[in-house]
């Protein structure tokens, strides 16, 4: 019904009856946002002002003082720091790129065919979800080191594979796409590939969009590989590497680096979610196709 009592539901102008929403979701946008401001404003704070109480939110005398002891630490590094960068950029480009074809082909799976133990799979994923990282370190180190990944650039990559969740998100995302689509292209004479590649990715993309974003916040800060089953240097990424930055034995020198190394590690996830924010709303909304 396009109108109600004569007003439009969904005016395409400013209407006084919008209001009510920016009332609500003005505050809201600000809160929010205050953790991200906050990250900014810690890594400019000079250093007398990270220990100032009571603290200030803000930074009073803006300075990127802890940037540059940053870039000194990162100059006398044994290790050129853009191998440490190149490491990283890597990994993370591998892990996102072989995510998103394993989750997709997972997902098509258990989405539209139709195979034994199809429902005790997907109920094994779903119990996946509810384990945190710590409780699985140990299964995870046995089937690593057994599996040859020890010191092998690989552990970086592999381990990371494993995404329940994204799974979980694809899976009920392709719920929604009509069988009938997959029938004409079918009868049409296409492959099942050809199916998956044409029919099933491309309207699957607001749903791997959210995949990527979690796979590469996942994978652009993951350490773990490097602290656990990597000795040499030269194999270990950049996220690592400004941990080992701003532990440093004075802590309160150290303060300021590790404030300046998270505001460096938080931004590339802050561009790639403003970029697809709209996908992962369409995720979770399971909006599928109209």
């Amino acid at each position: 019904m396009a109108s109600i009592q004569g007003k439009k539901m969904n005016p395409t102008r400013f209407h006084k009856s919008q209001l009510k929403f920016y009332a609500i979701l003005i505050p809201m946008a600000v809160v929010m946002g205050l953790p991200i401001i906050y990250i900014f404003s810690q890594a400019l704070k000079p250093l007398d002002e990270l220990f100032i109480y009571p603290p200030k939110f803000f930074a009073q005398k803006p300075s990127l003082d802890n940037f540059k002891k940053l870039i000194e630490s990162m100059l006398g590094s044994e290790v050129p720091i853009y191998r440490y960068f190149f490491n990283s950029i890597l990994s993370t480009l591998l892990t996102v790129i072989c995510t998103i074809f394993i989750t997709a082909f997972a997902g098509y799976a258990l989405s539209k065919k139709d195979f034994k133990a199809k429902g005790l799979i997907f109920e094994i994923n779903t119990a996946a979800l509810m384990f945190v990282g710590a409780a699985v370190k140990i299964p995870k180190y046995l089937v690593i080191y057994y599996s040859g990944l020890i010191d092998n650039f690989w552990v970086h990559i592999i381990p990371g594979l494993a995404m329940p969740v994204g799974l979980f998100l694809v899976k009920q995302f392709m719920d929604q796409i009509p069988d009938a689509l997959i029938e004409a292209a079918r009868i049409d004479g296409a492959k099942d590939f050809q199916i998956f590649m044409k029919v099933i990715m491309p309207l699957s993309k607001s749903s791997l969009a959210t995949v990527v974003i979690l796979t590469f916040q996942a994978a652009w800060n993951a350490i773990e590989a490097s602290e656990l089953y990597l000795n040499a240097d030269n194999m270990k990424t950049f996220a690592y590497y400004m941990t080992t930055l701003t532990t440093t034995g004075n802590d309160v020198v150290g303060i300021g680096q590790a404030a300046a190394a998270t505001l460096i590690m938080f931004i590339p996830n802050l561009v790639i979610f403003i970029f697809m924010q709209k996908n992962v709303m369409s995720t979770m909304a399971h909006s599928g196709i109209k």
